[in-house]
């Protein structure tokens, strides 16, 4: 019988968790009741809010005094992460479902943030139908969006909520499938006008007996590499697709934060490294372009992204500021320059061809990386032909295999 964490505010939704800890009873659950509220409970609990709050080193009473919701939600969702995690080393948690509008759902999203990929996390939310990236980040939570308010159970809610009871319950029942694979691990870095480069770095890499896990460069896919090259888990970084730089300092919608390109250079993990997208900044839908950007070179990639050259200015400090992360690395790395473009929107004949731009960004690498233990590779190709991306491989294979040597 599996172990449901039911992880919610018990002073606000206690119903509705009632009905949730009945249901998954009737659908053959164990169930853990953590309350992360800091009132009254409507219903009792497993794990109450006095544990919560004393796993993140406070007390409820001291979490009411202050009267600070932010820092009582911020509080609680700490400690609700520390329980989850005692139960999951005690082999009593397979999977955590949560409900909740904000508060409630940024409880439970820093709740799961650190159990491992494959646990079910779902949590039903208000707040699932706009920008879910404060709650999911860059780990496996579904969400699913409440429809109505979450304030008792009636004839829509019901529904919704019986949904997420047996889906949690399904997945929990199911284990994923383990994959047995010794293979040592490497990440890169893809977007769909990289996908031929990133292709061929991959094939070439499994017959060099690598597994190759490729994370899109949406902002989320970036954030996820930085945290799989902090885990220790990698052998190597084949960052090929650096785009979401571009949106950092520009302010398009996939950036993934200032610390995109450090984590593999500050765990001295072996990376090579592209320039592979920068030509680009991202939007959504052409009408949601801000204003200020009205006269830059535009192309409608899909109805949903619109995609924005970047200037050569633009080009000049993302050199920079690739030339500066390279440079602070504290292991092995290697840069590669795809001399004839640098996605498949810039190479001749294409909307965002420009070599004037493209060598803003180069000569702006030369100049940061001068000097330090980064070496360059020029190659006179355009990084979607498919010896540019397996001469990134092959070197990378050289840099894991005299590293494992020493």
């Amino acid at each position: 019988m599996p172990t449901i964490g039911l992880v919610g505010t018990l002073d606000t939704k206690g119903w509705e968790y009632a009905w949730l800890h009945d249901r998954l009873r009737a659908l053959d659950c164990d169930v853990v009741l953590v309350d992360a509220g800091i009132g009254e409970a409507r219903v009792p609990a497993d794990v109450g809010n006095d544990r919560v709050a004393l796993a993140a080193g406070t007390d409820v009473a001291a979490l009411r005094a202050t009267g600070d919701r932010g820092a009582a939600v911020t509080a609680m969702g700490e400690g609700a992460a520390a329980v989850l995690a005692e139960l999951y080393a005690q082999g009593r948690l397979d999977g955590v479902l949560a409900v909740g509008g904000s508060g409630g759902s940024s409880i439970a999203a820093r709740a799961v943030r650190d159990l491992p990929i494959g646990l079910p996390k779902l949590i039903v939310s208000t707040m699932a139908s706009g920008d879910v990236s404060p709650y999911v980040g860059a780990k496996d939570v579904t969400l699913m969006y409440s429809v109505v308010d979450l304030a008792g159970v009636n004839r829509v809610s019901v529904r919704v909520l019986g949904n997420a009871a047996a889906a949690m319950a399904g997945m929990a029942s199911i284990p994923s499938p383990v994959v047995e694979d010794d293979r040592p691990l490497v990440a890169a870095s893809m977007f769909g006008v990289t996908t031929p480069a990133v292709d061929a770095a991959r094939e070439r890499l499994d017959e060099l007996g690598y597994e190759v896990l490729v994370f899109h460069a949406t902002g989320s896919g970036g954030r996820a590499l930085e945290s799989l090259a902090q885990s220790g888990l990698l052998s190597g970084v084949l960052d090929l697709t650096t785009t979401e730089l571009a949106d950092d300092l520009v302010g398009g919608v996939l950036s993934a934060g200032p610390d995109r390109l450090t984590a593999a250079g500050a765990r001295g993990v072996p990376q090579v490294v592209a320039p592979g997208a920068l030509d680009m900044v991202n939007f959504g839908p052409r009408d949601t372009v801000p204003e200020s950007f009205g006269d830059r070179l535009l192309y409608v990639h899909n109805p949903t992204v619109t995609l924005m050259r970047t200037t050569a200015e633009e080009m000049g400090e993302l050199g920079r500021r690739m030339a500066a992360k390279l440079s602070a690395a504290n292991g092995p790395a290697v840069l590669f320059v795809p001399r004839r473009g640098v996605s498949a929107l810039d190479v001749e004949g294409a909307p965002f061809h420009d070599p004037k731009a493209d060598e803003s960004c180069f000569d702006a690498l030369d100049e940061g990386l001068r000097g330090s233990a980064v070496e360059v590779e020029k190659l006179d190709l355009h990084v979607n032909d498919p010896a540019f991306g397996r001469a990134m491989a092959d070197r990378l294979h050289l840099m894991i295999t005299a590293r494992a040597a020493v």
